[in-house]
């Protein structure tokens, strides 16, 4: 007897939903109780953006970054359809598609994220560019190739935001532009990085201030032009001249779920149960930076990559638990530290209070720790490896031909002047015999 597989609709292919795909499917299942896996995204590919700085600053290339879900679902029984969400009805259970298609669910995780919000600042939507796609860092990269192809001296950007996206977008474009760049980061906190450690936070403050980023703190942008921002600082308003201003500053509800009948906050995040269910549907889970997520004190976790991967490992199990009649486990966050990259080959990580790297040996280690775990399937980490490790060998290899290439030249340089020293000495020799 032939039985129908349950259901399960993930919206959103980020962090939260693709981890969760992944590990749910990794489960070992009953081949009546397997469900059928659909992960739905409006963009055929994954984007691991925690690397998309250096996507613009080109140490990375695409491939890398931004693998396609086809390519990463091989070997899995997850079915990926790409398609733009167009309304969720949680009362029948169906998810409606921008194409037509309804699709009827038993169990749905909704991960699609929040969307950037341009429309709270006059001028903003026109003349600002968001930081939070593959298509908006494409975009900021032919911005940056005109700008530096023309004869201007110093090319002025404006960063709105001094969370880390605002902070490590700083960095990186101030080792991009050079001499050349002008990089204004505006905050209006009392601070950058206002939920990180006292020490990432000063070395922050260092980094930018090594690269001449001016930082503005406590201060509102007004509104932004074509070629200028308006800003406010203790009711001093001055107008600044710009020729590209990046908005990291906020997100809003997304779309799609808008009009979601089901109970939010304020901010308009979705509320769950601690078992990341919605409060008045337990067959739908919301992860991410769309839900109203706490740890035990009651407080928000962090949106971050960190929060999304742990929430995906316990959506799974409790995915898994509700489909084979098993209880189901609280989500307990566990903050295991920060990194940010603050330039080319310099980054902090922060983790268990006592490990604090920077530099250099914080990018490695860095780099290390988002190839080795957070990557998303293993043959994707080895391919991303194998590549970094040649270009390593051959940055090493032609460093040390350069080194061999001077050495060789100042061996020459100083046999000759030894040489041409000898000659002086055998000449004043033969004079003072004379």
């Amino acid at each position: 007897m032939n039985v129908t597989p349950a259901q399960v609709y993930i919206l959103g292919g980020g962090f939260a939903g693709l981890y969760t795909a992944l590990q749910l499917d990794r489960f070992p299942w009953k081949r009546s109780l397997k469900p059928q896996i659909t992960l739905i995204d409006k963009n055929d590919r994954f984007l691991f953006t925690p690397f998309l700085y250096e996507f613009v600053t080109q140490e990375f290339q695409q491939w890398e970054i931004a693998p396609p879900y086809l390519k990463l679902l091989v070997g899995t029984d997850i079915q990926f359809c790409r398609g733009t969400v167009e309304q969720v009805d949680l009362n029948n259970r169906q998810v409606r598609l921008q194409a037509g298609q309804v699709l009827t669910y038993d169990r749905l995780v909704l991960a699609v994220g929040r969307e950037t919000s341009l429309d709270i600042i006059p001028g903003a939507a026109s003349y600002a560019l968001p930081f939070r796609t593959l298509a908006d860092a494409d975009r900021l990269k032919a911005k940056l190739r005109s700008l530096e192809a023309s004869e201007q001296s110093i090319i002025r950007v404006a960063i709105a935001g001094g969370g880390p996206s605002g902070v490590e977008l700083a960095g990186k474009l101030a080792d991009r532009l050079q001499e050349r760049g002008q990089i204004h980061l505006i905050e209006r906190g009392a601070t950058l990085l206002k939920s990180f450690t006292t020490f990432s936070q000063k070395t922050a403050h260092q980094v930018l201030a090594a690269h001449r980023v001016r930082v503005d703190l406590e201060t509102n942008i007004q509104s932004i032009g074509y070629d200028s921002i308006t800003l406010e600082n203790q009711g001093q308003v001055k107008t600044v001249a710009v020729d590209l201003v990046l908005w990291t500053a906020g997100t809003g509800v997304n779309s799609s779920l808008r009009h979601l009948d089901c109970r939010q906050n304020p901010q308009g995040q979705l509320l769950t149960r601690p078992t990341l269910q919605l409060v008045d549907y337990p067959e739908v889970f919301a992860l991410g930076d769309l839900a109203n997520i706490c740890d035990y004190r009651g407080k928000p976790i962090p949106a971050t990559a960190q929060s999304a991967y742990q929430q995906a490992s316990c959506a799974a199990y409790n995915l898994r638990a509700s489909l084979t009649k098993r209880s189901l486990r609280h989500f307990h966050y566990l903050h295991l530290g920060e990194m940010l990259t603050l330039g080319i080959n310099t980054a902090i990580v922060s983790s268990l209070g006592f490990i604090n790297l920077k530099g250099y040996i914080g990018h490695i280690s860095r780099q290390l720790v988002y190839l080795l775990l957070r990557m998303p399937t293993l043959r994707h980490r080895i391919q991303v490896g194998k590549h970094w490790l040649f270009r390593f060998f051959h940055i090493w290899l032609s460093g040390n031909r350069s080194k061999r290439r001077v050495s060789k030249n100042r061996w020459q340089s100083a046999s000759y002047a030894d040489q041409e020293s000898r000659k002086t000495v055998d000449n004043n020799s033969v004079n003072q015999h004379k």
